[in-house]
């Protein structure tokens, strides 16, 4: 207000043009206006609000909006005018959307708290050309044997060699899994990655899209990877397999879930061994698969983290203790140490076993980050990938 009427003072002294005086404060002829109209608050601002707005909603349509959502709380603005429409369709209800506003206005709404979006990191095109640089892990689709016992076939198979390591019935969790992968690591070794889709066991919507799963992957020194959601041509190779299983093993599925299983590593031997593939030269996938060189240790040892880091315990509830406040990380961290390295920005990036899970910024908000979604070769390989 001040500077408004300084700035008609400035013109009246003549030391000033309104050019100069334009580039020292804004609006000179509104102002200049305001003032000789007359008006004794003319440096006062004034309601930007629409006087008359002749395409709003009628009152009376608008009580019976109100009316209507009073009596059924549980409708939302579509579910609304449907009923009005159905009830008096011989009037010109407003859209939903207009609707929405009014139950706004009348505090009918209640502000849905959304979770923040994962800061994304990128695409990373990592295909793998040699053997165990990368696995694929997936549950081929559940069904129920003749007895009625429901099976859920976690398959595993070697990128580069389309070699199938795994084919092994149990339960769809992280412990089931992780039994599983134990025998295999025993047996055969570890890979460098493993390519999964994001879903419950192998990821989550938490901090690097880690679930307890990937956790014990990055502690055994193996790189998690997940294919962008919804689209499970990232991990084809892997999918392409399914269906020849499917079909050779399951249509129909066995008596019993121990005859499936022994039907399971028939195929395996089958596949790997005696059926030839197209994409390998119409070689068996065993030509070209061996063993990785990396043993599962005997011990996991804590991560290690560089001197420039502020090392914190993860809770069981998934916080972290941070300049006197709690910070959640993620339950799936429970029990981890991870690091803390100050950003450029003034906030701490957050990391576990070498992997950015998020920033920790000024206000000691936690923002993770989505994993990077690494895809399995690029755009123009795929139309080309032989079938198998």
């Amino acid at each position: 207000m001040e500077e408004r009427i300084a700035l008609l003072r400035e013109y009246e002294t003549g030391a000033f043009s309104v050019t100069e005086l334009c580039a020292r404060h804004e609006t000179f002829y509104v102002w200049k206006r305001r003032r000789e109209s007359g008006e004794s608050h003319w440096f006062e601002e004034r309601s930007h609000a629409v006087q008359n707005c002749p395409h709003a909603t009628e009152s009376r349509l608008a009580a019976r909006i109100i009316a209507t959502r009073r009596r059924f709380a549980h409708f939302g603005p579509k579910k609304i005018k449907a009923w009005l429409e159905h009830e008096r369709p011989e009037v010109d209800w407003p859209a939903a959307s207009t609707i929405g506003d009014i139950l706004k206005c009348e505090g009918l709404v209640e502000a849905r708290r959304r979770r923040r979006r994962a800061i994304a990191q990128g695409e990373v095109v990592a295909p793998a050309i040699t053997p165990n640089e990368e696995w694929a892990i997936d549950f081929k689709g559940w069904f129920r044997t003749r007895d009625g016992i429901r099976c859920d076939p976690l398959t595993v198979t070697d990128t580069a060699s389309r070699f199938l390591i795994e084919i092994r019935i149990v339960d769809p969790t992280g412990t089931g899994v992780r039994s599983a992968l134990e025998r295999v690591f025993k047996d055969i070794g570890l890979p460098d990655a493993i390519r999964s889709d994001n879903g419950v066991p192998f990821g989550s919507t938490g901090a690097g899209g880690l679930s307890v799963l990937s956790v014990w992957w990055l502690k055994l020194g193996i790189e998690p990877r997940y294919i962008p959601p919804a689209s499970p041509q990232d991990n084809g190779r892997h999918e392409r397999m399914h269906r020849t299983l499917k079909a050779e093993t399951s249509k129909p599925p066995a008596e019993t879930a121990a005859e499936q299983q022994r039907r399971f590593d028939t195929f395996r031997h089958h596949f790997n061994e005696q059926r030839p593939h197209e994409a390998l030269d119409q070689k068996p996938p065993v030509k070209l698969w061996q063993p990785p060189s990396r043993a599962l240790p005997g011990r996991l040892d804590d991560p290690w983290y560089d001197a420039d880091h502020e090392v914190r315990r993860v809770r069981p509830s998934g916080e972290i203790k941070w300049r006197g406040d709690h910070v959640f990380v993620g339950e799936a961290l429970a029990g981890e140490y991870i690091g803390l390295c100050e950003h450029d920005t003034g906030g701490h990036i957050v990391r576990f076993c070498g992997r950015d899970l998020g920033v920790i910024d000024r206000d000691r908000r936690f923002l993770r980050f989505a994993p990077p979604r690494a895809r399995l070769r690029v755009a123009q390989e795929t139309a080309q990938t032989p079938r198998q």
